[in-house]
């Protein structure tokens, strides 16, 4: 972590910035297309107020430090800011910090996974304090950024380093396993040909915990409900082809399922479309996707990647060491969730029941599976 930051000095700039409220009239939020080429996002201060290098003597007064010097970046997944997911999630908590913290805020879309270790750089000269990469897929990159530059702070979502292994680095992990399961379990509800899917964008440790989470919740409400359930799987090997999104869920549609919930960023769009166009239910993911088909999202599997972002940002700016740890998100830690607006389609007894598996899940009572192993004996122990 640099040592601008951890210096007692400037946490006491900092404290003293939040305490007086600071604005977000200081602060610059650049759009950046490609590795190379920025943009302005939301009508940013011009980047010339704040000074590129802290004196001794400037760190130790505090008029000589707008409360907007803390700068935050952000490089996306290949799905890009506007996913209507993952990264727009991430996004969100960052254009929040600039709001509610006077953050100076970035990002830079990666096209393309040659972009990350290039986009990474270019954050790291232009001397943020944290740089967030979303998505596990960065996860080599990080690694090799962080340990090129040992005093810059880096953070990973949606992977995690061992504890102590690159004390620059700080790693969020979510249970997403918690939020699919109960994505499952009102799918068993709501299907009407005892017949659902899922479809992932790709086949990894983390995007596991969505499969075998909701498949569990599925067998777990055709046990409470006295019935078998169809489950059909696909892995379309793209966060970012809303086309095969589609196609693959037009299949499933046509094979007889009646419900589908798609783990697939931006692909998962194009499964969404199906729904609309087949008048089908679906089943959105990491944000509420309700608005993109109101008529057929029935729920959202919530993955609240926005408030970690904010959350561990200004535990950061508040002077906590943080790097070289794991930060867990879970139903209990509110990192995950299903959407709000599940209750324009979901009976309100199931939603109750839904509440009421939540809290069996955070006691421990109900143990989810996030693997293969875990689900075999998870659907051995429902016999």
């Amino acid at each position: 972590m640099k040592k601008r930051i951890l210096s007692s000095a400037l946490s006491v700039l900092l404290l003293a910035g939040l305490f007086a409220g600071c604005s977000g009239g200081g602060s610059s939020s650049t759009a950046e297309s490609t590795p190379a080429e920025s943009a302005s996002a939301s009508e940013p201060a011009p980047a010339d107020e704040a000074p590129s290098e802290e004196s001794d003597d400037a760190a130790a007064d505090p008029a000589a430090e707008p409360a907007g010097e803390f700068k935050a970046g952000m490089i996306t997944d290949v799905g890009g800011i506007n996913d209507e997911s993952f990264n727009q999630s991430a996004w969100s908590g960052m254009t929040q910090l600039e709001t509610d913290k006077g953050v100076s805020v970035s990002f830079i879309e990666s096209q393309k996974d040659a972009d990350y270790m290039p986009n990474l750089e270019k954050m790291t000269d232009e001397g943020q304090d944290i740089i967030w990469g979303i998505g596990f897929l960065m996860k080599d990159a990080i690694k090799e950024a962080a340990e090129a530059n040992p005093d810059q702070l880096y953070a990973l979502v949606d992977d995690n380093f061992e504890d102590g292994e690159l004390p620059n680095v700080i790693s969020v992990i979510f249970k997403a396993e918690q939020s699919s399961f109960e994505v499952g379990y009102i799918a068993a509800h709501m299907t009407e040909a005892n017949h659902v899917g899922f479809v992932v964008g790709m086949e990894t440790p983390v995007m596991d915990r969505f499969r075998f989470g909701y498949m569990a919740g599925v067998q777990y409400g055709a046990k409470e409900l006295g019935k078998e359930i169809k489950i059909d799987y696909a892995n379309i090997e793209s966060f970012a082809d809303s086309a095969k999104g589609k196609a693959t869920a037009q299949k499933m549609y046509t094979d007889g399922a009646d419900v589908v919930f798609h783990a697939a960023g931006q692909s998962g769009n194009g499964c969404i479309e199906a729904a609309k166009e087949m008048d089908k239910m679906v089943i959105g993911v990491d944000l509420d996707q309700n608005k993109l088909a109101p008529d057929n999202v029935i729920t959202s599997s919530l993955k609240n990647v926005g408030s970690a972002v904010f959350s561990v940002t200004e535990r950061v700016m508040q002077g906590e060491n943080l790097g070289g740890t794991t930060i867990d998100m879970g139903l209990s830690e509110g990192g995950v969730g299903i959407a709000p607006s599940s209750d324009k389609h979901v009976p309100a007894d199931v939603l109750t029941k839904v509440s009421d598996l939540e809290k069996k899940i955070i006691a421990g009572e109900v143990e989810v599976p996030l693997d293969q192993a875990g689900y075999d004996a998870f659907v051995a122990g429902l016999a």
